[in-house]
């Protein structure tokens, strides 16, 4: 059996697949054109891809064979997934295992666009430090402020736990409220326009789904204090993206933090780019050693889950298993 893998992933996972399968790899490190995608994936019997390769139906219809597609991520609005389930290919993902690894890259995020930390770098990288100065690079206080949470999912109970070492006040919108985590973690469910004008700090974990995309919208960023900071580790397209920087621009808010893009991989507003308040990361969210090998294992192990005719463990459609 053939197993197609869009893109190098940690070498615990692919010895796995290259154990059992004719195992094809994307040789260059860069994202699949869908032409690539359609020319190797016709007699694939099972598609390892990431976030970034957009599985649509032509691609599913062009894979006879396929029976399983298996996805290097926790989201999966990468893929067509009706049709795959229309046609009987089970759809996986890697959900939990990065759960905590997000949770630490959003606070390194809030953490240094708090404390100006990128800023500070690129001074001394100048030479430009004359020692000690009472207005030097002066930022903002985490400890004992108020923190907003949306998304209460597994990463957003993760930060809310962390922020109890800060001594923080947390706020939480979510679809559900979550009254064993407020036990838990002291934070206190509120509606969403509430959340935007009382924190100071905001940090998004959603999934991408029509209800999430544009979820802060004009609107709802301009309830946002003037000394606050936006976070975003989840989705890209949550955002107002055009609206946040013409706020940052003119100091509506104080900054922002982004590990993720509206037009990423390749159509990052540039406009972002020439802003010294906020503070950008390349979708790293889950980009640790353990983490990703952790995800590499487990995205293989559906692969072979399903091609052995075993019910796979993340399985996020409806195809059955005997």
């Amino acid at each position: 059996m053939k197993v197609l893998v869009t893109r190098e992933i940690p070498e615990k996972g692919l010895d796995m697949l290259r154990a059992r399968y004719e195992t094809v790899i994307n040789p260059e490190d860069r994202v699949m054109t869908k032409e690539e995608i359609l020319a190797d994936i016709g007699d694939a019997d099972a598609l390892l891809c990431l976030l970034t390769d957009r599985i649509d139906a032509e691609i599913i219809v062009a894979a006879p064979n396929l029976r399983v597609i298996s996805n290097y991520a926790v989201g999966y609005n990468n893929i067509d997934i009706g049709h795959a389930t229309e046609k009987g290919i089970a759809v996986t993902n890697t959900p939990g295992v990065l759960t905590e690894t997000t949770a630490d890259l959003a606070w390194a995020l809030l953490m240094a666009v708090a404390r100006r930390i990128p800023e500070s770098d690129v001074f001394m990288r100048q030479g430009r430090f004359r020692g000690w100065a009472p207005m030097l690079m002066l930022g903002s206080d985490v400890h004992g402020k108020t923190l907003g949470i949306i998304g209460m999912g597994d990463i957003g109970t993760a930060v809310a736990r962390r922020a109890k070492g800060f001594g923080m006040r947390v706020l939480y919108h979510n679809r559900k409220r979550r009254p064993e985590m407020e036990k838990e973690t002291g934070a206190e469910y509120v509606p969403l326009e509430e959340l935007m004008r009382e924190s100071d700090y905001i940090t998004l974990h959603v999934p991408l789904t029509p209800e999430t995309r544009n979820m802060l919208s004009t609107e709802m960023l301009e309830l946002m204090k003037p000394s606050a900071y936006l976070v975003n580790t989840a989705r890209g397209e949550a955002i107002d993206e055009k609206h946040l920087i013409e706020m940052l621009r003119s100091g509506r808010i104080r900054g922002a933090a982004l590990d993720v893009f509206q037009g990423e991989p390749l159509n990052v507003n540039p406009e972002l780019y020439e802003l010294n308040n906020v503070v950008l990361a390349p979708h790293i969210g889950s980009a640790s050693l353990e983490t990703r090998n952790e995800m590499a294992v487990m995205a293989a192990q559906a692969v072979i889950d399903v091609l052995e005719g075993k019910r796979p463990e993340n399985l996020v459609n409806g195809v059955r298993f005997r």
